[in-house]
């Protein structure tokens, strides 16, 4: 069984036992979507139950904020799903890479599967901010949000106001950046304005915990570009960087060293600084 982060009559917000990834499924009075379905087999299984429970005969949506290897983990459990994901996702060509990823963690952790393993086949393309996608009364809402990799998206679910961030404005992790350092702060700077033009009552990230007030959503959005920004400027100016510091306000500091130095990694090449 999943563990549940959050209820209420629409949303469960489930977590999986590993990175405190999030599954979340959302019932409206028009469709059902589910979000990432992940990780472990008897967490895909609880997800398929309660898929089942609730379908209801309603149009079935499973989207992909993003391409990495734990959030498409489930795809092939949810055959009947119309699949939304960016047109980045799409395009993506580093999907045999990502399914080697999947393959590789099964076969480390001894883990066995009722489902195949693939890449997710997209039938809902989005390719632009704002596209929107309407079923009765239910409007999902979309923005572009690459930089944490290249094919990352922001979905506003209306009337409901739940906005689906994938693997940003976490309050576990700081930005762990695998495309570009300045595509992630073009994405930050969406945030104010989708909290200016919906009604946003939840935001759900990919890991960790869920933001009921936008004060919260807006600490997470200054925490990840003041990381980026005294990363950056710690770099250009060959000044160490305070990770002990910033260590304070996150836990697991051995794998999390590891992110911070493929940031380092990442922005040194950005800036043109090779050891």
């Amino acid at each position: 069984m999943s563990a549940i982060q959050y209820k209420d009559a629409n949303i469960t917000v489930y977590e999986s036992a590993l990175f405190r990834t999030t599954s979340t499924l959302i019932e409206t009075d028009d469709i059902l979507l589910l979000v990432d379905p992940n990780w472990l087999p008897n967490e895909i299984e609880c997800l398929q139950l309660a898929v089942h429970r609730q379908r209801n005969n309603k149009p079935f949506f499973v989207l992909f904020t993003h391409s990495d290897y734990d959030h498409i983990i489930g795809y092939r459990a949810f055959s009947t799903a119309q699949i939304i994901a960016s047109q980045a996702f799409v395009d993506n060509k580093g999907r045999n890479k990502i399914l080697e990823q999947i393959k590789d963690w099964d076969d480390e952790n001894y883990i066995r599967r009722n489902y195949p393993i693939d890449y997710p086949s997209v039938d809902v393309v989005i390719r632009a901010d704002g596209q929107q996608l309407k079923i009765g009364a239910t409007t999902l809402t979309f923005y572009l949000a690459p930089g944490h990799n290249v094919d990352g998206l922001f979905t506003i679910v209306e009337p409901l106001g739940v906005w689906i961030a994938g693997d940003y404005l976490s309050n576990i992790e700081f930005p762990y950046i695998y495309h570009s350092s300045l595509a992630y702060e073009q994405t930050m700077a969406k945030v104010t304005p989708i909290l200016s033009n919906h009604m946003i009552k939840m935001l759900i990230t990919g890991h960790g915990d869920i933001a009921l007030d936008k004060s919260d959503i807006l600490k997470r959005k200054e925490d990840s570009i003041k990381y980026i920004t005294d990363l950056r400027t710690s770099l250009k100016n060959e000044l160490p960087f305070d990770f002990e510091k910033l260590m304070k306000a996150y836990h697991f500091p051995k794998i999390m060293k590891q992110f911070h130095e493929g940031n380092v990694k990442l922005i040194k090449k950005e800036l043109g600084l090779f050891q």
